[in-house]
């Protein structure tokens, strides 16, 4: 199957949502449509409308969706949904306007369960959600599954450098295809990225999230100490990461969740394509591929490993020996 057309309609929706959820951002401070999540995460206006936009703008009856939010908290604050409405229209001038209904049916479009060989997108509307309150880094994240394989996968960075110019990027990638980057606001051609060609494990710098909640840093540390690492961590939000390691940034990305932990699929399968595609390697802690066919959970060990794909099995051997 040719997914080019896919893959422009997914960079074309999230690039539309890079922009709204920008111009959310910028007023997030004078924003009192906040909630808290079960999970105790925080959730903003952002979340919900871009999880709105890009599933209308791509259900045409062909797709299936998983992803992050459910319109139920919405439902019950009649003033954040109005909200949620109007940024939505807002950033879709000249079409029709979508209703209330139709703005948490889109929503609710994201609650399939996957675990099959339906094509399905994947999608992290607001990934790293304390990063975009902390006017920070953030990423919306976008990838399809073909028969539980990630066939194509687009990062949306708001706030995340270009150049020196120029701040917000699109990261995209389809399967055998390389990886590239474009800015969110479309002033420059793509270009091709590709991972760091550093050798020498020692001469790395090591990624990893801002949230010691997220990742155990300690035992990064150990790890990178193994390595001969002397660099500090270059610490970041979301799979903002996954991007700057594709076009050499870092060499290594480590995440080493509490016990127990089950990773969800919209947190890894876009940024997994868009680094393997630039010539990198992702794993689990102990090696094993990333696995996104079992539904909108992962059932890998051990946390997440990505690297240039150089020394990626000095890095799994070293992740064993402190795990």
């Amino acid at each position: 199957m040719n997914y080019e057309d896919f893959l422009q309609s997914a960079i074309s929706v999230v690039r539309v949502a890079s922009s709204m959820s920008k111009t959310v951002q910028k007023r997030f401070r004078q924003e009192t449509g906040t909630l808290s999540k079960m999970d105790t995460s925080p959730v903003t206006v952002a979340d919900f409308a871009v999880q709105a936009l890009i599933l209308s703008e791509l259900d045409d009856g062909t797709f299936k969706f998983i992803a992050e939010e459910t319109s139920a908290q919405l439902k019950e604050n009649s003033d954040l949904l109005k909200d949620v409405t109007d940024t939505v229209n807002s950033a879709l001038p000249g079409r029709p306007q979508l209703s209330e209904n139709q703005i948490c049916g889109a929503i609710d479009l994201g609650s399939y369960g996957g675990g099959d060989s339906l094509l399905t997108w994947v999608l992290d509307p607001v990934d790293g959600t304390k990063g975009f309150m902390r006017m920070q880094q953030y990423c919306i994240a976008l990838g399809l599954l073909d028969r539980g394989k990630v066939v194509l996968g687009v990062l949306g960075c708001p706030n995340l450098p270009f150049d020196a110019t120029r701040t917000g990027c699109v990261f995209y990638a389809k399967r055998g295809s390389g990886a590239f980057c474009v800015p969110v606001d479309g002033t420059h051609a793509p270009r091709q990225i590709k991972v760091s060609p550093t050798e020498d494990v020692s001469d790395c710098r090591f990624m990893e999230s801002v949230e010691s909640a997220h990742s155990s840093f300690e035992q990064s540390a150990k790890i990178a100490s193994i390595l001969g690492v002397k660099e500090p961590p270059l610490r970041m939000d979301s799979q903002c990461k996954y991007g700057a390691l594709a076009r050499g940034d870092g060499q290594i990305y480590m995440r080493f969740p509490r016990a127990g932990y089950e990773e969800n699929i919209w947190d890894h399968a876009a940024g997994s394509v868009v680094i393997e595609e630039a010539g990198g390697t992702v794993t689990d802690g102990i090696g094993h591929p990333l696995d996104f066919g079992l539904g909108r959970k992962m059932k890998n060990q051990r946390g997440i490993v990505a690297t240039n794909g150089v020394f990626h099995e000095a890095v799994i051997s070293a992740v064993k020996e402190v795990l």
